[in-house]
C-alpha cells in the first residue's frame, strides 16, 4: 500500500512578489490593440458601439501564437479563432433558446471545463483557456435573438480574421524572429549556469529546437547557437567570459542583426519532430489523462460558483463562473496562489474602474481609448504576477459592459466582488475535494520515459524532452494534495542521470 503524502501548507510568502517583464509582452498587447481599434474604429463609424462585444471576442484571439514560429502561429490563431467562433456560436444559440438561467450556467460551466482541457492538451500557451471562457461565458448571458446569431457570428469571425492577419503581418519585416527569440532565450538561461537550474536550460533548449523544426531550411543558421546552449549543461557548467560570450550572442539575436560569426559549427543533429495535431490532442486527452481530473474541477466549481451567484441576486453569475475557472490549475498549491491573486487583483482593479469611470463616460471615443489602455496594461503587468495583471483586466471587462450603454456604478462593482469572492472559494474548495491523484502517476510515466530515452541512447532532443517532462510533472504532482507519496529521491537521481547524459552527448558532438 502507498504511503500517502503530506498535506503542504498553503504559502502566502511570495504570492505578490512582482516577476521580471515577460520579454515578449508588447507583440500581444500591441496585437490584440490593434485588432481591438480597428474594430471599434469600424462601429464607432455605424454608431453601433452595442456591438462591440462581438468583434472584441474575435479581436482577443490577436493575443495568442506570439511566442511561436509565424507557420505554427499560423495554426494556433486559425484555431483559436475558431474554437472562439464555435465556442461563442454555442453560446448565442443557448442564449436565444433557454430561458433558465440555471441552465446557462450549467452549460457554460461544461464550455470552460473543455476549454481547459483542450487548451492544455493543445499547448497553446498563454492566455489559454481563460480568455475564451471570458467571451463565451459572458455570450451565454447576452439577450439574443436567434435570427440574429449569424451576423453576431460573423462579427466574431471578421475580428477574428483581422486578428491573425495582425499576428502573422511581422512576418513580412522579419520572418525568423520567433526563431531568433528562442534561441537567445536558451542562451540567456545557459548564461545563467551553473546558478541556475540545470533543468530551466533544458527546457528553454527543448523550445528553441521545437521552433527550428517549424521552418529548417530558413533557421539552420541557428542550430549551432543552439548547440552552444546545450553544450553549457556540461559538468564543467560556465566561465565569466563564455557567460558574457552567450549573453552577447543572445542581444544580437535579439536585435535582428547579422548573426555572429565566433560561434563554432555543431555536429548535425536532428531537429524536434514538429508539434502535433489534432491526433496528439486526443491522445492527451484519453482515459487516465491528469488533464481530465483538472477538467472535472473547472466544471464542478464553476458550476457551483454560477449557481451561487445566481442565489445571491447577481446579475452577472458568467464572473462567478469565469472566477472559478481561472483559478482551477494544475494542482491544489497553484489553485491557492491563483485565488488569493485573484482576490487582491480585483479588489484593486474595482478601486481603478471607480477612478476611470467618470472620464471613460465623458464619450465613446473616452471609453474605446480607456478599455484599449487597460488591454495594454493587462498585457505588461500579467506576466510580472497574476494580481497585477487582474489590477487592469477588471476595469476593461467592466468597461466592456459600458459599451451597449451606461450601467449603475454600485451595482457593476457590487457584483464583481460577490462574483469575485464566491468563485474563489467555491473553486478552491473543489480543488481541495476533487482530488488528482493522477498526477503521481504521470509521474511514475515520466520517470520510466526518463530512464528508457537515458539508456536508450536516444537523441538530444529526445532525452531533454524526458527531463523536461518529468520536472514538469514533478513540479505539478508536488503541489497536488490527498495522493501517494511522491518518489522524490528517484526524480532527483533519474535529473542527475539525465543531465549527466546529456552533457556527454553535447561533449561528443
Amino acid at each position: 500500500m502507498a504511503k500517502p503524502c503530506p498535506v503542504r501548507p498553503l504559502p502566502l510568502r511570495g504570492l505578490l512578489r512582482l516577476n521580471r517583464p515577460a520579454d515578449i509582452w508588447p507583440k500581444p498587447a500591441l496585437s490584440a490593440a490593434a485588432a481591438m481599434a480597428a474594430a471599434d474604429a469600424v462601429l464607432l463609424t455605424l454608431d453601433r458601439l452595442d456591438l462591440a462585444l462581438y468583434t472584441a471576442a474575435g479581436a482577443l484571439c490577436a493575443l495568442y501564437g506570439h511566442d511561436r514560429p509565424y507557420a505554427a502561429r499560423a495554426r494556433t490563431v486559425a484555431w483559436v479563432v475558431l474554437g472562439t467562433v464555435a465556442g461563442v456560436g454555442a453560446a448565442l444559440t443557448a442564449a436565444a433558446l433557454v430561458s433558465s438561467a440555471v441552465v446557462l450556467v450549467l452549460l457554460a460551466s461544461l464550455v470552460a471545463a473543455a476549454h481547459k482541457m483542450l487548451c492544455d492538451a493543445a499547448r497553446v500557451g498563454p492566455p489559454g483557456n481563460i480568455v475564451l471562457t471570458f467571451v463565451t461565458s459572458t455570450a451565454f448571458f447576452v439577450p439574443q435573438r436567434a435570427a440574429d446569431v449569424p451576423a453576431h457570428l460573423g462579427l466574431v469571425l471578421a475580428a477574428g480574421t483581422a486578428a491573425w492577419l495582425i499576428c502573422m503581418a511581422p512576418a513580412l519585416v522579419r520572418p525568423d524572429g520567433p526563431e531568433r527569440i528562442a534561441t537567445a532565450r536558451a542562451l540567456e538561461a545557459a548564461a545563467r549556469l551553473p546558478g541556475a537550474e540545470p533543468h530551466a536550460t533544458a527546457a528553454a533548449v527543448g523550445a528553441a529546437r521545437r521552433a527550428l523544426a517549424c521552418s529548417p531550411a530558413r533557421t539552420s543558421t541557428l542550430a549551432p547557437f543552439v548547440a552552444r546552449a546545450e553544450a553549457a549543461l556540461s559538468a564543467a557548467g560556465n566561465g565569466p567570459d563564455e557567460a558574457e560570450r552567450l549573453r552577447s550572442w543572445a542581444r544580437t539575436l535579439r536585435r535582428g542583426g547579422p548573426l555572429p560569426k565566433d560561434v563554432p559549427a555543431a555536429r548535425p543533429e536532428p531537429t524536434a519532430p514538429k508539434p502535433g495535431g489534432a491526433r496528439t490532442v486526443l491522445a492527451r486527452l484519453r482515459p487516465g489523462s491528469p488533464l481530465l481530473p483538472v477538467g472535472a474541477r473547472v466544471a464542478v466549481g464553476a458550476a457551483l460558483a454560477g449557481w451561487t451567484s445566481l442565489a445571491l441576486g447577481s446579475a452577472h453569475p458568467y464572473w462567478a463562473v469565469v472566477t472559478a475557472a481561472s483559478v482551477c490549475q494544475a494542482n491544489t498549491t497553484l489553485s491557492w496562489q491563483r485565488g488569493v491573486q485573484r482576490v487582491v487583483g480585483n479588489l484593486v482593479g474595482l478601486a481603478v474602474f471607480t477612478a476611470l469611470l467618470p472620464v471613460a463616460r465623458t464619450g465613446q471615443i473616452a471609453l474605446v481609448l480607456t478599455a484599449l489602455a487597460l488591454q495594454i496594461g493587462a498585457e505588461a503587468s500579467m506576466a510580472r504576477n497574476y494580481w497585477l495583471g487582474s489590477v487592469c483586466v477588471t476595469p476593461m471587462a467592466l468597461l466592456l459592459g459600458e459599451f451597449g450603454g451606461p450601467h449603475p456604478a454600485a451595482g457593476l462593482a457590487g457584483d464583481r466582488w460577490t462574483d469575485t469572492l464566491v468563485g474563489v472559494t467555491l473553486s478552491l474548495a473543489v480543488c481541495v475535494l476533487v482530488t488528482n491523484r493522477r498526477a503521481a502517476g504521470r509521474v511514475e510515466t515520466a520517470l520510466h520515459r526518463a530512464r528508457l530515452a537515458r539508456e536508450a541512447g536516444h537523441s538530444r532532443e529526445q532525452l531533454t524532452a524526458a527531463l523536461v517532462e518529468l520536472r514538469e510533472a514533478a513540479d505539478v504532482a508536488a503541489g497536488e494534495w490527498w495522493q501517494p507519496a511522491l518518489p522524490e529521491d528517484r526524480v532527483a537521481q533519474e535529473e542527475r542521470e539525465g543531465h549527466r547524459a546529456l552533457a556527454a552527448l553535447v561533449t561528443t558532438a
